[in-house]
């Protein structure tokens, strides 16, 4: 997993984020696929966010949207960046939006757009605000335990080792998602110059670029847990 340059850093340990703390914000969605515009602004919420993940992180990718489903992993993202260019919020333009995530321009409860918005707030990850504003989480928390039985075998092993990995020192995780970045780029035909420079260019440390470069082409003999 690369760091905050390029995919947003993974967060601190949820081992202390308590999921009833969200279901207690819970809002039913209000529909509005009559409305020309939306106004969205940030739930900022104090206790979840400390140990959430940004919207687009590859956190969100491998395993909330196999939960909420592809058309709603990409509108919280593009909710996300929006939100990232006006802090205090902004008027969506609802057909605008919908077609240019490939949702097309059918409008009513039952159009594939409807259905992405309902489903953020069916699955927490926004809320009502008023009659025609909706409050979307810029920090997206662990996903619940009720929805990681959902995941396939493969994704939940890679949770359990996702999470054990959160318990380690920052340099240590660091160093780890260097070299399974290295590895990737190594199966792909890059030589250790190429990783070096790769890693490099996502703002990894020079030493800890030189390091899982070299492990991964096996001039440098791994360090206990590289491969983890």
């Amino acid at each position: 997993m690369p760091n905050t340059a390029a995919v947003p850093q993974s967060p601190a340990s949820p081992r202390a984020f308590a999921p009833a703390a969200i279901s207690e914000t819970r809002a039913a969605p209000a529909d509005h696929s009559g409305d020309p515009a939306l106004r969205v602004v940030p739930w900022l919420d104090p206790i979840a966010d400390p140990h959430g993940v940004h919207p687009c992180s590859r956190y969100v990718e491998l395993y909330w949207l196999p939960v909420i489903g592809p058309s709603t992993a990409w509108l919280i993202r593009r909710l996300s960046y929006g939100l990232e260019m006006h802090p205090t919020g902004l008027d969506l333009d609802l057909t605008e939006t919908a077609r240019s995530l490939g949702l097309g321009e059918r409008k009513g409860k039952n159009s594939p757009f409807r259905r992405a918005l309902q489903r953020l707030c069916t699955f927490e990850l926004a809320r009502t605000h008023g009659p025609h504003a909706l409050a979307v989480r810029t920090t997206v928390p662990p996903l619940p335990l009720r929805h990681l039985s959902r995941l396939p075998h493969s994704l939940q092993a890679s949770h359990r080792r996702w999470l054990s990995e959160q318990r380690l020192p920052e340099p240590e995780q660091m160093r780890r998602r260097a070299r399974r970045l290295a590895d990737g780029l190594a199966r792909s035909g890059a030589d250790r110059s190429e990783i070096e420079h790769q890693l490099a260019r996502w703002h990894f440390h020079p030493a800890v670029a030189f390091r899982a470069a070299g492990e991964a082409v096996g001039v440098i003999p791994p360090q206990p847990g590289s491969s983890s």
